[in-house]
């Protein structure tokens, strides 16, 4: 295969991947969307995490609540618990890097806080963690998956939210994320804000 002909696939292969999730994922997205808009509505935050690109996804998630999306609007309360390099390393060292997110999430959520768990395989330990740290505090918890949501199905609870990408690489299923993230923070917005 030329170099050409690989670069149509991944452009084909990724327009497939979203048009097989649309049906799919409109229901949760569309769900943690009123989610994530009440708590943030009522004065709650939102907690992100994931583990290299969906750290990174959490991040960005973050910033696009605190700083803007699209338009200027107030600040929204959200944390990116994966970007303090000292509490992360010091908790990996003291405690193990399972409970890097746990502690976090036990330390600064609240009740009405939301956790927005984000895992390809849904097989991350320390997210999983994470996610029976919030419901033991009656943190809220929408998680974002992929690969047929791994562990991430039998930890959920009845009233959190599960949006599993319907695939199974890696690569799709992160080209997917970033879009529900942009739909999320579309959603929050135009929620909050109207047209």
């Amino acid at each position: 295969m030329e170099i050409a002909e690989r670069i149509s696939q991944h452009f084909l292969d990724s327009i497939e991947a979203k048009k097989r999730s649309l049906e799919v994922l409109r229901e949760p997205i569309e769900r943690a969307i009123e989610l994530m808009t009440a708590a943030l509505a009522n004065d709650r935050k939102i907690l992100s995490c994931g583990n290299g690109g969906s750290a990174a996804d959490a991040q960005h998630f973050a910033t696009e609540l605190v700083g803007r999306f699209e338009r200027e609007r107030p600040e929204l309360a959200a944390i990116s618990l994966v970007t303090d390099t000292s509490l992360l390393s010091a908790i990996g060292n003291d405690y193990g890097f399972d409970q890097v997110f746990s502690k976090q999430v036990r330390g600064l959520g609240r009740p009405g806080d939301v956790l927005f768990a984000i895992t390809t395989s849904g097989n991350s330990a320390n997210v999983l963690a994470a996610v029976e740290a919030a419901q033991a505090r009656d943190i809220h918890v929408v998680a974002l998956t992929g690969k047929g949501g791994g562990k991430m199905n039998a930890a959920l609870r009845t009233g959190d939210i599960h949006i599993c990408v319907p695939d199974n690489r890696t690569i799709r299923i992160q080209e997917v994320h970033l879009l529900v993230l942009h739909i999320l923070c579309d959603g929050i917005d135009f929620t909050l804000l109207g047209e």
